[in-house]
Formats: structure tokens, sequence, C-alpha cells
């Protein structure tokens, strides 16, 4: 059974940074690609971001580029994802989601993932 804990949201000012985590459980790190997605109330979900545990590149959808970044610490094999320079419009419900995929190929698709976090809120005051 594959299972995702996401951790690390919490409120902050405009300009703060955040760490977000992603605990994964069932898969063997190097099979699988771990993607994050954000949504706000009554709209859809949006792909911020992809690292693939197989060959450790990284995607980042063109609004967090640049100021969202995977980071490993040590030997840990839990990929973070690191968001600096937050401003209003990062606020959302940030999902991670897993998934055995080729790379991150297809992996900014919601449909790509069948396994899913429960979220972890993020809010930039302003």
């Amino acid at each position: 059974q594959v299972t995702l804990v996401e951790s690390g949201g919490g409120t902050v000012q405009a300009g703060g940074s955040l760490r977000l985590s992603c605990e994964v459980s069932g898969f063997h790190y190097g099979s699988y690609s771990l993607g994050w997605f954000r949504q706000i109330p009554g709209k859809e979900r949006e792909w911020v971001a992809c690292f693939s545990t197989s060959n450790q590149r990284t995607y980042y959808s063109p609004s967090v580029k640049g100021r969202f970044a995977f980071s490993q610490d040590g030997g840990q094999t839990m990929p973070l994802l690191q968001m600096s320079d937050l401003g209003p419009e990062d606020t959302a419900m940030y999902y991670c989601a897993a998934e055995r995929l080729r790379g991150c190929s297809g992996g900014s698709h919601p449909g790509a993932y069948n396994h899913w976090g429960r979220g972890t809120q993020v809010t930039v005051s302003s």
C-alpha cells in the first residue's frame, strides 16, 4: 500500500519561505516520480513541480521556477520542496503525489498519479 504524508505548510508573510516534505511509503526510492500540486477552492488543481527519484531531474511550472527548488539533506531520500519569495498568489492547499513515471513524463497532469497525500495548507499574507 502506498501512502503519502505532507508536512511543512503554515502561514508566512510575503517574501518568506517554507519547506514542504512528503513522506512516501510503499514505493522504493528511485522507482517513482514525486509531483507537487496546489489548489484553491473553486479552482482546478495546479501543477507546481516534479522530482524524478530515478534520475534526480527536476521540473517546475513557470509560476514557481526560480523561487521553488527541490533539495535533499545529506543522506535523506525524501526530496524537500523549498519555497522562497512567497507571495499571496502562492496561498493554496499543497498536495504531493507519487507514481511510477518515466522521469517526470506526463507528471504535470494530476491524472498521471494514482497516489496522493491529504495536503498541507500554505497561507501567505501580504
